[in-house]
C-alpha cells in the first residue's frame, strides 16, 4: 500500500542497518499479481540476501520491528494489501518448523514472485527441504495467473 517502491527501498535500507548483519545482494523489483486474495492491486516484490550472525528468531523479531516502524498493523485480510511484508525465505540450509517461524517459507516454491527474484541472485540455490534448484522450481511453475513484470 502507499508508495510501494519507496516502502521496499526503505525496508532494504533498514535491512542493511541491522545489527550483526550485512546486505550481500538484492534482486530487481518486480510488479506481481496477487495470489490467494485476488481482489487487490498488484504488489512490488524483491529479495535481499543477508549475511548475519543473528539467530533466525532474532532476525524475525527485527524484521517484524521494521514492519511496525513502516506502519504495518495486523492484516485484516490474510494475503491482503499491506505496507510491507518481510519474510525469511531461507536461513542457510536450516529447516525450522515452529509456531513462530517456518523456514524455508512453506509456499515459496510455488510463488513466482519469490522464485524469480531469488533466481536473479542465485539460480543454483537448492531448497534444503525438497532438494531442488531455484531455477528448476521456477521453470516448472505452471501457473499463468502469477503475473510478474520486472520494473527495476
Amino acid at each position: 500500500m502507499g508508495d510501494k517502491i519507496g516502502n521496499c527501498r526503505s525496508a532494504i535500507e533498514s535491512l542493511s542497518r541491522l545489527e550483526a548483519t550485512r546486505l550481500l545482494a538484492t534482486s530487481p523489483f518486480y510488479k506481481t499479481a496477487p495470489v490467494d486474495y485476488l481482489d487487490q492491486d498488484w504488489f512490488i516484490n524483491a529479495v535481499a540476501k543477508l549475511g548475519t550472525e543473528l539467530s533466525p528468531f532474532r532476525l524475525l523479531e527485527l524484521l517484524q520491528e521494521i514492519q511496525r516502524r513502516a506502519g504495518r498493523v495486523k492484516d485484516p485480510i490474510p494475503s491482503g494489501p499491506r505496507i510491507i511484508d518481510l519474510d525469511i525465505i531461507f536461513y542457510d540450509d536450516a529447516v525450522i518448523e515452529t509456531t513462530e517461524l517456518a523456514v524455508p517459507h512453506p509456499q515459496m516454491h510455488k510463488r513466482a514472485f519469490v522464485l524469480q527474484p531469488i533466481c536473479d541472485i542465485d539460480p543454483q540455490l537448492v531448497h534444503p527441504a525438497i532438494h531442488r534448484r531455484m531455477q528448476d522450481l521456477l521453470r516448472e511453475l505452471d501457473d499463468p495467473s502469477q503475473g510478474i513484470e520486472r520494473i527495476q
